[in-house]
C-alpha cells in the first residue's frame, strides 16, 4: 500500500505552540499509513526541526522575501510535485495562502489550520473578500478551539459550517522526583510555603504584569506563597522593573527559558495563565496532565480547556481584582485544589491526548482523498 504523503507547511520549527502541534502530530501519526514531512517558508529552522531530523523526518527550508513573494509559490509547487505530495497541511494564515497557491496545478489537497488569533483581533477588507474564494479551493479548515473557529468566521469571512474544531494534543508530562527535589533546593523553596506559577514566553500578550499585580494583592491579603515565572522574552526588562516597583523581589523567582520545565511545573501547587489572547495553550495542557489546578483568564480557548469550577477557575479577561481573588480562594482551599487537579487530569486524558488529535486529523486527511483511496486505507488499517 502506498503511504499518504502529508506535507506540513509552516513558518519555521522554532519552539512554540504551532510548532509543537506539528511535531506531536508527526510523532503520533500512524506510520503504516502516513509519510509526513515539513516545508518551512522561513529560515532558520529552529530546535524542533533538529529533533525531528534526528528521527528521519524530511524538512525543507525556503526563504520568504518581503512583500508577496511569487517565487515562493513556484518553489512550493515544485516541492509538492517533486515529492508527490497528497495533502498539504498549512499551519497559520500566511503559510496557508502560499501553500494553497503553490498547490494549484498539482493533485494535492489543502488543509488550513488556524492556531490562534492576535489581540485585539482584526482583519482587512481584502481578506474578507479573498478568503471565501480561497475556501472554495480548500479541502478542509480546522481551528484549535471554538473561540478560534468563531474568530475565523467573524474576522476572516470563512463560513462557520466549513470549520472543524480539532483540539491540540500533547504527550502528558511526568516529573522526575529526584530532580524536582534538587530543583526545590536550588530555588530555595520551603515545604511550608506554596508555589504558584506559569510557564510562558515573556510577551505582552501573556499579561504577566496583571498577574504580578494580582499576586501582590494576594500577598497584601495575607497569603504566603512564592510565584515562579519560567520563560524569557522581550517583556523581561518590564517584568523585572515591575517586580522591583511592587517590592516582590523576595517572593518572585524568574528562571529564564527552560527547554524541559516539567520539574518546575511539578513544584507549582497552582498553574496560572493570565493571557489577553490564547489559542490552545500547550503549557496549560501540560499542567493539566500533571494534575495541577489552574487559574486562567476568559481569553480564546482557555475556558474551553479549563472548565470553571470543575477543573479550575476562569476569571474575566485582564481583571486584576478577580484574578487576585481567585488566587486567594484557591490557595486557601487545599481540598478544592485537589478536586480541580484530579478533574483536570481526567479531562486531559479524555480530550487532549496525542492519540485523540492524531485520530481527528487522520479522519480529516482521509476525507480529503478520493473514495477508492479511502477504501484502500481503511481496509489496510
Amino acid at each position: 500500500m502506498d503511504k499518504i504523503k502529508v506535507l506540513h507547511v509552516t513558518y519555521d520549527m522554532r519552539i512554540g505552540g504551532t510548532e509543537q502541534v506539528i511535531k506531536n502530530l508527526i510523532q503520533g501519526s500512524d506510520k503504516r499509513i502516513f509519510e509526513m514531512s515539513i516545508l518551512c517558508i522561513e529560515s532558520p529552522l529552529g530546535p524542533f526541526a533538529n529533533e525531528l531530523l534526528e528521527q528521519g523526518i524530511k524538512i525543507g527550508a525556503l526563504s520568504r522575501q518581503p512583500g508577496f513573494d511569487t517565487k515562493l509559490i513556484a518553489q512550493i509547487r515544485h516541492h509538492i510535485k517533486e515529492n508527490k505530495i497528497d495533502i498539504v497541511h498549512c499551519h497559520q494564515y500566511t503559510p496557508y495562502v502560499y501553500g494553497l497557491f503553490g498547490s494549484f496545478f498539482t493533485n494535492a489537497k489543502v488543509i488550513f489550520t488556524e492556531h490562534g488569533r492576535f489581540y485585539p483581533d482584526s482583519s482587512s477588507w481584502k481578506r474578507q473578500l479573498l478568503n471565501p474564494v480561497l475556501n472554495i479551493f480548500t479541502a478542509a479548515t480546522t481551528a484549535i478551539s471554538t473561540a478560534t473557529k468563531q474568530a475565523l468566521s467573524e474576522f476572516e469571512n470563512i463560513p462557520s459550517s466549513k470549520i472543524q474544531v480539532v483540539y491540540n494534543g500533547i504527550f502528558g508530562l511526568s516529573e522526575d522526583a529526584n530532580k524536582t527535589k534538587v530543583l526545590s533546593k536550588e530555588l530555595a523553596f520551603s515545604e511550608h510555603v506554596p508555589c504558584i506559577g506559569t510557564i510562558a514566553r515573556l510577551d505582552p500578550i501573556k499579561n504577566h504584569s496583571m498577574m504580578l499585580k494580582a499576586f501582590n494583592r494576594a500577598l497584601e491579603a495575607g497569603i504566603k506563597c512564592k510565584l515562579l515565572l519560567v520563560g524569557d522574552g522581550e517583556e523581561m526588562p518590564n517584568i523585572m522593573r515591575l517586580i522591583t516597583e511592587l517590592k516582590l523581589d523576595k517572593h518572585v523567582i524568574l528562571t529564564g527559558y527552560e527547554p524541559k520545565p516539567q520539574n518546575h511545573l511539578a513544584l507549582m501547587d497552582i498553574y496560572l495563565l493570565p493571557s489577553l489572547s490564547e489559542g490552545t495553550s500547550m503549557t496549560l495542557l501540560e499542567a493539566m496532565s500533571m494534575g495541577k489546578p489552574c487559574i486562567v483568564t476568559h481569553a480564546g480557548g482557555n475556558p474551553e480547556i479549563v472548565l470553571d469550577e470543575v477543573t479550575g477557575l476562569v476569571t474575566p479577561n485582564d481583571d486584576e481584582d478577580a484574578y487576585a481573588a481567585a488566587i486567594v480562594r484557591l490557595l486557601n482551599d487545599v481540598q478544592l485544589q485537589y478536586k480541580f487537579g484530579k478533574a483536570g487530569k481526567e479531562r486531559f486524558n479524555q480530550e487532549f491526548s496525542i492519540p485523540n488529535m492524531a485520530n481527528a486529523y487522520r479522519a480529516v486527511y482521509l476525507k480529503c482523498l478520493p473514495t477508492n483511496k479511502q477504501a484502500s486505507i481503511k481496509s489496510n488499517g
